[in-house]
């Protein structure tokens, strides 16, 4: 973490009820699912240091009898050991994973989430967002699957006749540089600018109460400002490109054709939609649902061009054959990379440094443009950069008791499942930047 990730410290707020989670489930009184934030690839580590360090600290602290070791199984994207290799499969395995396919009603993924959270040897840990966002403050609209999951867990108990409770409990994560890393960032924003052809970039005029949050005095120099332009002029000059090269290679119209002056949310929302027609349009899919779920939908059809579950096992191919094959699995590639490029998009909104335009705000924005130009140049966006010493907080939610929920469930299942899942959005955002009463354990 120090080392490789340049997180120097984890702070770690409101472990008491989780301690006591851990006592009752132990004593087979309670199941329990953690639902994390996930707004970088960070986070698995943060989530290991809370159960494995502070979690046992604090027990010992409060008197509480712990079996060791205190672990979580958790759910992963079946596709990270596609991309990432399958070393990461097995050490997913043997950490106590499971996988689950994204972007179809995988039965066997979601039956081995429902034994493990009913039977596992340790709680079930999941994001709800999907996957990380890029975004310390801004939480993504959640899939049900978790709330669902729930609801399951409490159904198989009571089939069972086992009395053990059922609880949902909402974990923030979010990050802080230790020094905000201005001059990283001055020296990104000069890359990308060169990258993406930005020679001589202007300083696009901004409302004279820009911004709002900064309160008088708070940017004597106009460092910040000046640093905000050039990040709205860089994100307007690559719009602006994208939105060319659509228009150019695949002949769809630019926004505002009739003259209507779009905000940028508004063009950025007709570009995603426009990269997702296209690998839509290939793999035959309907351009329906949230952008999230057009992206699982065009992900799975990719993996399933790519890696053919008719081709598996031994079976002989011959040179014609597999040379098709491999046709087949790049072409299926290059699509994918529309909907890649909208992955990176998806919480972009325009006024995300705006609202507060802190270093963290600032540097999430300017690593998400670093991702697309890096897309664009056919490289690989990871790993990050790291721009500087960052400092974990970790903050568990107030504990969600299912079971006060098994009548709801059981008058109208889809709309239990919704409400948990808004309960649960809501109390992951109250997470975002917590009033702590009490010292971090670190």
């Amino acid at each position: 973490m120090r080392w490789q990730e340049k997180i120097h410290r984890v702070e770690s707020y409101n472990i008491d009820p989780l301690v006591y989670l851990f006592r009752d489930f132990q004593a087979e009184q309670q199941r329990f699912m953690i639902a994390f934030r996930h707004p970088s690839p960070q986070d698995s580590f943060c989530l290991a240091h809370l159960l494995w360090y502070d979690v046992p600290r604090r027990a010992r602290a409060l008197g509480v009898a712990l079996k060791a070791p205190i672990h979580a199984h958790f759910i992963y994207d079946r596709g990270i050991p596609l991309w990432a290799g399958q070393w990461v499969g097995w050490l997913y395995a043997r950490l106590g994973g499971t996988p689950m396919q994204r972007g179809k009603a995988d039965r066997p993924g979601l039956r081995s989430a429902r034994n493990l959270f009913l039977n596992g040897r340790w709680p079930l840990a999941a994001a709800p967002e999907g996957g990380n966002n890029g975004h310390t403050e801004l939480v993504s609209p959640l899939e049900p699957g978790v709330a669902q999951l729930c609801f399951w867990c409490l159904e198989d108990l009571h089939r069972d006749q086992r009395p053990a409770a059922v609880s949902l409990v909402p974990l923030g994560i979010s990050y802080r540089y230790e020094t905000p890393p201005w001059q990283r960032l001055d020296d990104w924003l000069d890359r990308l600018e060169r990258e993406t052809g930005l020679q001589s970039p202007g300083l696009p005029s901004l409302a004279p109460d820009w911004p709002p949050t900064l309160g008088s005095g708070a940017d004597p120099d106009g460092a910040i400002l000046r640093r905000y332009q050039r990040l709205v002029g860089l994100a307007e000059h690559l719009l602006g490109v994208m939105e060319n090269y659509y228009h150019r290679v695949y002949s769809m119209p630019l926004p505002g054709g009739q003259g209507d002056a779009l905000t940028f949310s508004q063009r950025l929302e007709a570009l995603r939609d426009r990269a997702l027609q296209v690998a839509e349009t290939y793999f035959q899919l309907p351009p329906k649902g949230h952008v999230i779920d057009r992206c699982r939908r065009i992900e799975q059809a990719g993996w399933d061009r790519i890696f053919r579950q008719d081709l598996a096992g031994n079976q002989p191919l011959s040179a014609v054959a597999q040379g098709l094959a491999d046709r087949e699995a790049e072409e299926a590639n290059l699509r994918m990379w529309h909907m890649r490029l909208v992955e990176n998009f998806v919480a972009v909104t325009g006024q995300y440094v705006r609202e507060r335009p802190s270093a963290e705000r600032f540097a999430e924005s300017v690593l998400i443009m670093r991702d697309i130009i890096a897309l664009i140049k056919g490289e690989n966006p990871f790993p990050r950069p790291k721009l500087g010493p960052q400092v974990a907080t970790v903050t568990v939610g107030e504990v969600m008791a299912v079971g006060d929920r098994w009548a709801a469930y059981q008058a109208n299942r889809k709309q239990a499942v919704a409400q948990l899942t808004e309960d649960l959005q809501t109390a992951l955002e109250a997470m975002i930047l917590p009033q702590n009463p009490e010292p971090p354990s670190t």
